[in-house]
């Protein structure tokens, strides 16, 4: 079976879209998924599954909506691919190092999308960047360092120009959801 991470987008923001995560937990149970697990409040959730993952985009969409009455973008990882975003960061140590000196709150973020952008759309987006806020786009993921914040940042308010719903998430929460799955291999090679 292969590790899967489920994003979100959306849940549980500003009191909208709420959901209690051990009712989705529950819910995404019905759905066959295996050893269903979710990390803070924001719609985290590791699984595991046989299942393609343009089907289990479409079918943890739908019981969403059909058990909660939120519809919410499903972006969905491979543990493998997380692992991959976490050791390709287009970003040095240093770079991040004087970033969390100067940032309000978390510098390096990622925006996770369920496809990868067109070129068109992603230099719309990056003619947004500048030297407080950088952005590396990698296939169907964009990498954001803020020195300040990212609340109120031109790249985080642009995102929209990429054309194509993303869900965002900084580096704390990656590298959690990354050592759950490496918990959940090692597991299962006991």
């Amino acid at each position: 079976m292969t590790i899967y991470i489920a994003l979100l987008r959306g849940i549980n923001v500003g009191g909208y879209n709420k959901i209690i995560m051990a009712e989705l937990r529950n819910s995404l149970e019905q759905l066959g998924l295996h050893n269903v697990k979710t990390y803070i409040q924001s719609g985290n959730i590791l699984f595991e599954s046989d299942e393609t993952e343009e089907l289990l985009q479409t079918k943890i969409h739908d019981k969403i909506k059909d058990d909660f009455g939120v519809s919410s973008v499903v972006v969905i990882r491979t543990a493998e691919e997380l692992q991959q975003i976490i050791s390709q960061t287009p970003f040095s140590d240093q770079e991040i190092s004087e970033a969390d000196r100067t940032c309000k709150g978390e510098s390096l973020h990622v925006a996770l999308l369920p496809t990868a952008p067109s070129k068109v759309n992603s230099d719309k987006f990056l003619s947004y960047a500048n030297e407080r806020e950088l952005s590396v786009i990698n296939g169907r993921d964009v990498y954001l360092l803020f020195y300040d914040s990212i609340r109120n940042s031109k790249l985080g308010n642009n995102l929209k120009k990429l054309e194509i719903p993303a869900t965002v998430r900084n580096w704390k929460t990656l590298m959690k959801l990354s050592s759950m799955a490496e918990e959940v291999k090692h597991m299962k090679s006991e």
